[in-house]
């Protein structure tokens, strides 16, 4: 699979796993990003078009150590769900996180700060080949819908979020990043009727939105060449009672360990990696908001001969339920 990309001399187009993005400063406080997903089948159709990102940076200063996001971008909520999937090992995402936020994205406004020599230092986790993040600033904080990824808003009370994350180098040029972040709002999920004992209804719920808040911990030792992931989140959310009458808020909670190596020699990067994943809590972005529970073990290996190519087999073990 792809995972470089292919830059134009101008650096404003390149192609990054098969989509096409377009990138760049239109003036000194400026700067744009479009990525479309050719992939997308959201109605009746085989083949349609919709947009993963679609965003203005608005640059307050001259050095770009404080802007303001505004547009449909990623959500910076968990470390795991801000990294591209060119850089993540595993094939999928963590549950217990990406439950959050389905997708990464929404529409919002978000303010990001980072100095300087933070901003590079984001640039060289990726540079390096370590599995970084990119710069979602040290500070973020904002507002956007809550609906969830190309879903128009339901309810005029926007999520509220904050995230504070820095990412230390210690003497021996170790990296090591720690985080914290939370969001509050109230989501709309959808419902749809069921039928349970021969009786057929559609589960209550709350109009307006239900409460749906979230706090979580990132912690990432970047592997050189020996690393170790680990993310958790508690909150409420939208479930389906046991009875499946209505939707009300739940408590929710989980995370992953994932322990990587990365390695290189004549044969290409090697990064053999281990991920156990957990979670107990409602599904939001499903019909009727129904409980879900996850308890994983995935092992894998991704290889990559060459830059702009990786091959990734993974094999995952599901616990009893």
């Amino acid at each position: 699979m792809p995972n470089d990309r292919s830059v134009a001399e101008n650096n404003t187009f390149f192609i990054r796993r098969g989509r096409i993005i377009l990138s760049g400063d239109v003036s000194e406080h400026l700067g744009l990003y479009v990525q479309p997903d050719l992939n997308a089948s959201p109605g009746s159709g085989d083949f349609s078009v919709q947009l993963r990102d679609l965003y203005g940076d608005v640059y307050l200063d001259k050095a770009k150590e404080y802007r303001v996001r505004i547009g449909q971008s990623k959500v910076p909520f968990g470390w795991s769900n801000m990294q591209s999937s060119g850089n993540r090992g595993p094939l999928e995402r963590v549950d217990a996180i990406n439950s959050a936020a389905e997708g990464e994205r929404d529409l919002g406004a978000f303010f990001y700060w980072a100095p300087d020599e933070i901003r590079k230092r984001y640039a060289e986790l990726i540079k390096l080949g370590l599995k970084g993040a990119g710069d979602y600033g040290v500070v973020g904080f904002g507002a956007y819908s809550g609906q969830g990824l190309n879903k128009l808003d339901l309810n005029d009370t926007p999520h509220v979020i904050a995230r504070v994350s820095y990412p230390f180098q210690f003497s021996n040029g170790q990296f090591f990043e720690a985080g914290v972040q939370a969001y509050s709002g109230r989501f709309v999920t959808g419902t749809q009727a069921i039928t349970v004992g021969g009786s057929t209804f559609t589960p209550s719920t709350r109009v307006g939105g239900i409460t749906d808040e979230r706090g979580g911990l990132s912690a990432v030792w970047f592997p050189q060449p020996f690393g170790i992931e680990a993310e958790w989140n508690v909150g409420r959310g939208p479930e389906l009672s046991p009875g499946s009458r209505s939707i009300g808020a739940e408590t929710l909670h989980g995370g992953y360990v994932q322990l990587a190596y990365k390695d290189q020699n004549k044969l290409g990067h090697w990064y053999p990696f281990a991920r156990w994943q957990y979670y107990s809590g409602g599904r939001k972005f499903a019909v009727n908001a129904p409980h879900e529970l996850v308890n994983e073990l995935d092992f894998g290996i991704e290889w990559s001969p060459w830059t702009p190519v990786e091959f990734t087999l993974q094999y995952t073990h599901t616990f009893d339920r």
